[in-house]
């Protein structure tokens, strides 16, 4: 299996889906019982909540590109793959103006009957700044860090 080709079918896909923020497309990216965790705190399971989710955001994005990078693969079983790394969002908002932002991914593909492959979980997270301890320092960041 050609991970990296894998993977930039089903971003290809998604991709297609932003270039005028078309929540339907965006749900057909997923499996019917697909899993999400995006950008706001709930977490959309299958895909009529998916394509609410992106429902959601009409009137505030018109466009969006996902750029996957540093991405790390396990075949996890007979038609599934996971991708894990780093997501790289660029926004047209709907007033015009352009934004960005650097986030972690993990996307479980499914192969569908067709061939085509689908994601089955998507999660999206912005990189903590200090480890989630409960407490605002590393406590095993040198010194200086803190």
């Amino acid at each position: 299996m050609d991970h990296q080709a894998v993977l930039d079918q089903a971003l290809e896909r998604w991709n297609a889906a932003g270039l005028r923020w078309n929540p339907s497309a965006y749900a057909d990216c997923f499996t019917e019982d697909g899993l999400f965790f995006g950008g706001r705190p709930t977490h959309a399971v299958g895909r009529n909540a998916i394509r609410a989710y992106f429902e959601s955001y009409v009137g505030v994005i018109t466009v969006c590109q996902l750029a996957l990078r540093d991405q790390h693969f396990v075949e996890a079983g007979a038609g599934f793959l996971l991708a894990q790394g780093w997501g790289e969002f660029s926004f047209v908002l709907a007033d015009g103006e352009r934004t960005g932002s650097t986030v972690r991914t993990t996307w479980l593909l499914q192969q569908m009957p067709d061939g085509k492959w689908k994601i089955r979980q998507q999660h999206i997270a912005p990189p903590p700044e200090v480890p989630p301890l409960g407490r605002d320092a590393d406590p095993g960041a040198p010194p200086q860090a803190r």
